[in-house]
């Protein structure tokens, strides 16, 4: 800012060097979308490893495939999953302290009637604005896995800074209050007795109370719990990713491991619609019924009414299931869908090479995949590639490989120009990096020097790719571009507050297909 000359003598101006860095977002953050055990519903709950969900969902559970996806994500390499967990009608345990005092688990499941609650009077003494026998203390533990939570000097008085509704709500992660129905009481729960010599109060009948056997998994989740359209207000099933700043692939497994259990094209089309306006990828998995090439090419395959997914450049699906030991059933093999390990794979492609990399090939090894279960030949995978059908494909010595790297745009009939998942991958991360990196511009003055700031920043972002091998070329001018100029910016569009700016790029494409000419050099004849 200019300083004001009033007086003879030397002044200091600090000058702007118009330098406004723009930083890459994340490419692998991956959301998950069904059923756990527990854990907060139609909320997304960002975790970064399996003891994580552990501790926040519960971890495996036979009926929820979400589960075993978020085993096989950080198994293949994820790092950075949200789990927004739904229910079908599964219901809270509670518990009666007195009359109108109720408590209520934190979240819905039977896990709730694993707590116990402890209340005791040794509070500070009351205050003369406190009401009389007001304050309480409560205690909570989860005897499931030992996590206690201890509540002091809470109060019955709603003008109370320490009221216990509130308090619960934004402090704990087991109990809340029932309300409504109820209100709590102006007078607090009886305090319990003492425990047993040598009884920890929390595990001791005499000192501690157990939850009441009331709560419930309720029934396996439908498509109606996922992608029904009034959720989109509520911002419910995958609209819960409302609630979340970014995320870069979706995974919304099979509703139940049962055959039939699929999510139907109601999920599948809605999920690929909120991925294009969220610029994510859904990773879609194949029908259980599916076993053969000629499944997904017949009347009742990938362009039938019932399959009811249009070729999205925000898709990309992947055949067949995976099979792996399941612990939960003595380790005995069992066919699980595959897109969990393939986000997997993509997020430690991300982190090796880059989101530029096509994420299949030798280095995309399906870890803990003893099998899988369509076992392709090389004329299989050549039905099915030309379709956009990713294959997964074993191979002598270097095993579970992931064998394809086409969005469902890339079947060749279409000439897509999104046809390759790295490609469509890297545009998207652009324009989510140059989405975020130039809100700066927003109400500048637009003229020269906005624009001459643009090209340097945009342009410092675009050549640091190049550098990390983003693009083809040999030099910038071959691999990318910014404009933003008198040409693209007229006067009429000033005039409208509009700046346009052009961004172009030369993306990598894979190289799908190797050709080896082999020819056999015939002896030189003497003439």
């Amino acid at each position: 800012m200019p300083v004001t000359l009033s007086y003879p003598g030397v002044y200091i101006e600090e000058v702007s060097s118009g330098v406004r860095t723009i930083t890459g977002v994340a490419t692998s953050i991956t959301a998950f979308v069904g059923r756990a055990l527990r854990g907060p519903t139609n909320d997304p709950v960002r975790v970064q490893s399996f003891g994580e969900f552990e501790r926040r969902f519960g971890g495996l559970w036979r009926e929820s495939t979400l589960s075993y996806s978020l085993q096989h994500f950080f198994q293949n390499g994820g790092t950075d999953a949200l789990v927004v967990r739904v229910h079908n009608g599964a219901a809270a345990a509670t518990l009666t302290l007195a009359a109108g005092f109720n408590l209520v688990a934190a979240n819905p499941g039977k896990w709730g009637e694993k707590l116990r609650a402890r209340i005791d009077h040794n509070t500070r003494p009351h205050l003369p604005t406190d009401p009389a026998n007001s304050l309480f203390n409560l205690s909570v533990r989860d005897t499931a896995t030992g996590a206690t939570e201890r509540f002091l000097n809470l109060s019955t008085d709603s003008n109370n800074a320490r009221f216990v509704t509130r308090v619960l709500e934004q402090e704990s992660n087991l109990v809340r209050i029932v309300t409504p129905p109820g209100t709590v009481p102006v007078l607090r729960p009886t305090a319990h007795g003492n425990p047993s010599a040598g009884a920890d109060p929390l595990l001791d009948n005499a000192s501690s109370t157990v939850f009441a056997a009331t709560g419930s998994e309720g029934a396996a989740i439908t498509d109606n719990q996922i992608s029904l359209a009034s959720l989109e207000a509520a911002k419910q099933g995958i609209w819960a990713l409302q609630k979340a700043d970014l995320f870069n692939l979706l995974c919304i497994p099979p509703l139940t491991r049962e055959p039939g259990g699929d999510v139907n094209s109601q999920t599948r089309s809605a999920a690929a619609a909120y991925c294009f306006a969220r610029r994510a990828m859904y990773i879609v998995d194949p029908l259980m019924a599916w076993d053969e090439p000629s499944d997904l090419t017949g009347a009742s395959g990938l362009d039938s009414a019932s399959w009811g997914l249009a070729r999205s450049a925000n898709a990309a699906l992947y055949f067949p299931y995976i099979r792996q030991p399941d612990p939960l059933q003595e380790n005995r093999l069992a066919d699980f869908a595959p897109c969990g390990a393939v986000a997997g794979i993509i997020a430690r492609t991300d982190g090796q090479r880059g989101v530029w990399k096509a994420p299949a090939g030798n280095d995309a090894t399906l870890n803990g995949v003893v099998e899988l279960s369509v076992k392709l030949t090389d004329g299989e995978n050549g039905q099915l590639n030309p379709l956009a059908v990713n294959c997964l494909r074993a191979f002598p010595v270097t095993g579970r490989l992931v064998w394809g790297a086409r969005t469902l745009r890339g079947a060749d009939q279409l000439a897509s120009e999104w046809k390759y998942l790295p490609v469509r991958r890297l545009a998207l991360f652009l324009e989510e990096s140059l989405f975020r990196g130039s809100q700066w511009v927003v109400f500048e003055p637009n003229d020269e020097p906005l624009w001459a700031q643009i090209r340097l920043n945009l342009g410092a972002f675009m050549q640091n790719l190049f550098r990390q091998g983003a693009f083809q070329g040999s030099s910038p001018r071959e691999a990318y571009f910014v404009k933003c100029d008198r040409e693209t910016t007229t006067q009429n569009d000033i005039d409208l507050g509009i700046v346009n700016i052009v961004v172009g790029f030369a993306p990598l494409k894979p190289a799908e297909f190797v050709v080896i000419k082999l020819q056999q050099i015939a002896g030189q004849i003497q003439v």
